[in-house]
């Protein structure tokens, strides 16, 4: 396998806050000439078995994944495992401890929204789950698009739920090393999400970078929908600095909210290690 392998592994399904199921999701990856594949929802591998099933019809390579939520600094970031044994029991059981507060959280948010007149937003954001466990700011965003109140879920999240807006409430996700550790102790390979995205100052982005790799992360994602062109330069570099192998994603979630389609990413830069290289024994 090369650098220039058609890897997508970072995409969600309608398991989390996808909106396409993980055979779909397949179909399109193939479509779009992904040689390698992995669905990484929130919090959840209970689409893994369709997405390997899947992936295998579909004459693809794959591998397991889950994308999960931690607090670090007070913010929260996202720690992408991919290879692991979806079996592990402390890895199941993490993650369902990572889920637990959202519903809480989600009702939190309604009656935030409730204030400001938009009445019914947790039962309309139901509408919009495949699982209940996971109910997202992001399906409060599709429920307001839907009736009216914005045009677009990114509107959503700039007038009501980033912090300082009505229906912002914060939660309280996994610690860092503790997932690192879940996915690391399933003989998986722990990966930082889209950094670029957190707004860290210089000096907590590399001590989110120091924590993580001194806890056994040995992956960055490089190339995703998330990062610019220059932001692909920028964390090649890290991940040179840190001795961190680089990851190529497109953070996909779904056909109308998307901004990079399923595998249509341009390959990592040259003289980066890709995590794929590291988990050619875990590939199914």
């Amino acid at each position: 396998m090369t650098q220039l392998l058609n890897a997508d592994l970072h995409c969600h399904s309608v398991v989390s806050d996808g909106t396409l199921t993980p055979e779909a999701l397949a179909e399109r990856a193939k479509g779009n000439g992904v040689e390698l594949w992995a669905l990484t929802d929130h919090d959840e591998i209970g689409g893994l078995q369709r997405a390997r099933d899947a992936a295998k019809s579909q004459g693809m390579g794959y591998l397991t994944g889950a994308e999960i939520s931690v607090t670090f600094l007070h913010q929260t970031v996202h720690i992408v495992g991919l290879g692991f044994d979806a079996d592990n029991t402390d890895l199941r059981e993490g993650l369902r401890r990572t889920r637990g507060g959202r519903q809480e959280r989600a009702m939190e948010m309604a009656d935030g929204l409730a204030k400001v007149g938009i009445k019914d937003a947790y039962e309309g954001a139901l509408k919009f789950v495949g699982n209940p466990e996971l109910i997202s700011r992001t399906h409060f965003a599709r429920f307001l698009v839907e009736s009216g109140v914005c045009k677009e879920t990114n509107e959503v999240f700039r007038k009501y739920l980033t912090e300082g807006k009505p229906g912002y409430v914060p939660h309280r996700w996994a610690l860092l090393k503790d997932a690192i550790h879940w996915i690391t102790g399933a003989d998986g390979m722990a990966i930082i999400a889209h950094p670029a995205r957190y707004k860290f100052t210089p000096n907590e982005e590399f001590a989110l970078f120091t924590e993580f790799k001194g806890h056994g992360g040995q992956g960055v994602e490089v190339v995703t929908g998330s990062h610019s062109v220059a932001e692909f330069g920028i964390y090649a570099n890290t991940a040179k600095e840190f001795g961190l192998a680089a990851s190529r994603g497109s953070d996909f979630h779904s056909p109308d909210e998307s901004h990079t389609e399923l595998g249509t990413l341009p390959p990592l830069p040259a003289g980066l290690t890709p995590v794929w290289e590291l988990l050619s024994a875990r590939i199914q």
